[in-house]
């Protein structure tokens, strides 16, 4: 039922299903080395630039992580070039920056990328002129996106009408929208734009479900493919590498996730860190998670 899709998940549940879709994500090149240091200090040793997720990097939900805003500080101090790449796509580059400013980071708008942005410059590919309706937060309004966007939660006709769909933040969905959004493409199957293929997201209290999770339930349901920009796949991490400028092998993605974060920087060519005392796994058993999966850090560190 898709009621039952709604629901809360635990840590290993989300590991599970991250695990049951990875034919539909990229593969692993190989398993790091999983070097165990103390926090990304130590791992400016081996790099020239970092490549930082949000959630369980930086922050988790609005509060900034411990130490995180003075480690950032002290890795630019050092020389260390930084980047931004968050799958928060119901976030603009500038709503991305004013955020990560309140929580006390300065990095400038060159240094964020979104999965939204990376989306968006790719909409015009895969529709040419064509009419969007998107799945999104009660105040976007869509300036920064260059095509014609509307809201399908605020004009249900969209349903019917719109030509491609673009799943933005999952914050109202509902299952009877999912249900919606099933008839729509089982009726007349269009392209399924997915600018954040995280499955869940770590706050404060609890994961909250995103966009992935139900675009990976309607691909079950209903066959087809989506077109998915974010970790783990690779525009997001080429549009990210234009940003540092540096060769891949001297970039570490930060991570908290194993099939986001270390998964995508891996096929990107990166070297990866997982981060474990802050996001996804904390409380849990990381290194079972590895194990499992076969996706391996080239470091593993417990905090920022």
């Amino acid at each position: 039922m898709t009621s039952a899709l709604f629901a809360s998940l635990s840590v290993p549940d989300a590991f599970a299903r991250y695990e049951s879709v990875r034919p539909r994500l990229p593969r692993m090149p190989k398993p790091g080395a999983g070097m165990a240091l103390p926090d990304l200090s130590a791992v400016a040793d081996h790099v020239d630039g970092f490549l930082l997720d949000a959630f369980g990097v930086l922050n988790v939900g609005d509060t900034p992580i411990p130490g995180a805003v003075a480690r950032i500080a002290a890795l630019r101090a050092r020389g260390k070039r930084l980047c931004v790449l968050t799958n928060a796509a119901s976030y603009t580059r500038a709503g991305a920056v004013a955020k990560y400013r309140r929580l006390g980071f300065d990095f400038t708008p060159e240094e964020v990328v979104t999965s939204r942005e990376v989306a968006a410059a790719r909409l015009a590919v895969i529709l040419p002129g064509g009419d969007w309706g998107a799945i999104s937060a009660p105040e976007d309004d869509f300036h920064d996106i260059p095509a014609r966007v509307g809201s399908v939660i605020d004009d249900p006709a969209l349903f019917d009408r719109a030509e491609g769909f673009l799943f933005l933040s999952s914050v109202r969905w509902t299952p009877a929208l999912q249900e919606r959004l099933a008839r729509a493409q089982a009726d007349r199957p269009r392209p399924l734009v997915v600018a954040n293929p995280d499955l869940v997201a770590p706050t404060e209290t609890r994961l909250s479900l995103e966009p992935g999770l139900f675009a990976h339930d309607l691909i079950d349901r209903l066959g087809g493919t989506a077109h998915w920009f974010g970790k783990p796949y690779p525009d997001a991490f080429d549009d990210a590498a234009a940003r540092l400028g540096l060769p891949r092998d001297r970039v570490a993605m930060v991570g908290d996730t194993l099939h986001t974060d270390v998964l995508g920087g891996a096929q990107a060519g990166m070297r990866t860190v997982l981060i474990t005392g802050h996001g996804l796994f904390r409380g849990h058993d990381a290194g079972a998670a590895m194990q499992e999966s076969g996706l391996v850090p080239d470091f593993i560190v417990p905090t920022t």
